[in-house]
């Protein structure tokens, strides 16, 4: 079984097409959505695709994240953003990825949702990058992690190195890929795409947003964390 977990925030112009998405693709999925206080419509949009929706007193995607997993029963964690939308036929493509028990986690391509043309070919790089930073490289913080916009695990791993780091503002995903690799192999499932909103690379611009990354990654090779907090963006 795979169980999915989506935080959210202030997203009720995006939550509903994710959910429908995930529930175009296998009505057998058990969705939980962990809300971190909105006060627009984000949960009622939410309670009408699916039934587990939670409420939490305080923000913070990684505490969001491992509330989720912990109502979770499926043997397969899948955490995605509540601005992406996934293509039918998951459910197959991620058990297959997870077919080998030597397998920890995977994740995959993720593409823009209605792109622009520099957006297209910039993610398209990107995607290389990650997929051949995970092919090449050992499993230490040098290698190339994708964001938290898709990230499938194996909940056995995931409980034993205790989830994500809730006192890590940022690179959050980074980290969990980079000590779930310590216990398995991280695979990037390269028959999947996903397709993430691109409200932030809009609002920021693409390259100031990809500078914000590249400092992150730096910080994150140092120091094994980040102080950068990022401001929603709706």
């Amino acid at each position: 079984m795979i169980s999915v977990v989506i935080p959210t925030f202030q997203e009720e112009k995006l939550v509903g097409a994710a959910l429908a998405s995930l529930l175009k693709a296998d009505f057998g999925l058990e969705i939980i959505v962990v809300d971190g206080g909105s006060t627009d419509n984000t949960v009622e949009t939410a309670k009408r695709y699916v039934n587990n929706v939670y409420v939490l007193d305080e923000r913070g995607v990684s505490k969001a994240r491992n509330f989720g997993a912990a109502h979770t029963e499926g043997e397969i964690i899948l955490f995605i953003d509540a601005s992406v939308v996934v293509p039918p036929g998951l459910v197959k493509v991620i058990q297959d990825s997870f077919s080998s028990p030597h397998v920890a986690g995977a994740t995959c391509h993720n593409l823009p949702l209605n792109p622009e043309s520099l957006e297209q070919v910039f993610f398209k790089v990107l995607n290389a990058c990650i997929k051949l930073s995970f092919n090449i490289l050992p499993p230490t913080r040098f290698k190339f992690y994708p964001s938290g916009a898709f990230v499938a695990v194996r909940r056995k791993v995931f409980d034993q190195i205790g989830g994500f780091d809730e006192d890590t503002t940022t690179s959050e995903d980074a980290d969990l890929v980079y000590r779930l690799s310590k216990h398995g192999k991280f695979v990037f499932i390269d028959d999947l795409v996903i397709y993430e909103s691109m409200r932030r690379p809009r609002h920021e611009g693409l390259f100031k947003l990809f500078r914000a990354w590249i400092r992150n990654y730096l910080l994150f090779l140092v120091y094994g964390r980040t102080s950068h907090e990022w401001v929603p963006v709706r």
